[in-house]
């Protein structure tokens, strides 16, 4: 029976710098001549995924943690911060002088300093994902949109830069309407945080696209690294962690492949035979 495959990207399909391993691209082609599905399910909105992944060839995306679904070019959900939401974020993370962008399908629109303060953090996380590279925004995203109107009625999510922790601790006390979360490490070491829709995880976008697809749970397989993918290993009948990836992501996987970058997508497809006719 084909499978339903669902590919985290970032840790995933694609290292800690941006870059897709080979073995990653041979194993999603091969998995899909072997008539096997594989959507990517991400945090990333659909403007932040570039060419080179499309081109490994996909059969549609989960983005935004959950809140849009695409199979192929058909739309089956879209649910994302409404205006009013928007320019009341907006408004806050000026107020407290905290730089940020917004997630949207049409492109990532950064604030005012993101590029400056972000810097050094996109470094910093880079570094903690074991490349203590060059890695800066302009690297990191390529095609970000500087200067652009903040005020929008198309955002699937608002990320952060975080001074300190109490700054998501106090977005949660001020949006409890909103999904807010962290993310770039656990706990008081986040580097980020984040907003969403709130309801909207992987799990529950999982569950619409099998409806859409009226396909079982039982033909699903996740692959992820990170705390944000265990909701999506929780909807799939078997999961799989990276091994470059975080404690918690591995403990509630079925199974831990390599690391990213050592072909661990490529091993994991071979361990379950997804590239077999």
């Amino acid at each position: 029976m084909s499978k339903i495959i669902f590919l985290d990207v970032d840790g995933t399909l694609v290292d800690y710098e941006g870059k897709i391993p080979e073995s990653a691209v041979t194993a999603v082609r091969q998995a899909r001549n072997a008539g096997h599905r594989v959507y990517i399910c991400t945090g990333r909105s659909e403007a932040e995924v570039y060419p080179e992944i499309w081109n490994i060839g996909l059969d549609g995306i989960i983005g935004g943690n959950g809140a849009y679904i695409r199979d192929h070019e058909t739309v089956v959900m879209h649910k994302h911060i409404n205006a009013e939401q928007c320019r009341k974020i907006v408004d806050w993370l000026h107020q407290r002088n905290l730089e940020f962008y917004l997630e949207s399908n049409s492109g990532l629109y950064a604030s005012e300093n993101f590029e400056t303060a972000g810097d050094p953090v996109i470094q910093e996380y880079s570094k903690r994902k074991g490349n203590p590279g060059d890695l800066n925004v302009r690297k990191a995203f390529p095609t970000m949109i500087f200067g652009a109107d903040l005020y929008r009625d198309d955002v699937n999510k608002i990320s952060f830069i975080l001074s300190s922790y109490q700054d998501y601790e106090d977005a949660k006390r001020d949006f409890s309407e909103m999904n807010v979360g962290t993310w770039g490490g656990a706990g008081e070491t986040a580097l980020f945080g984040d907003f969403g829709v709130k309801n909207i995880t992987k799990r529950e976008a999982v569950d619409v696209l099998l409806e859409y697809l009226h396909r079982d749970r039982e033909d699903t397989i996740a692959f992820g690294d990170a705390k944000v993918d265990i909701p999506m290993f929780k909807a799939c009948a078997f999961s799989v962690a990276m091994g470059s990836g975080g404690e918690e992501c591995k403990a509630a996987a079925d199974y831990i492949t390599d690391d990213v970058d050592k072909n661990g997508l490529y091993k994991a497809f071979v361990y379950l035979g997804l590239m077999e006719a």
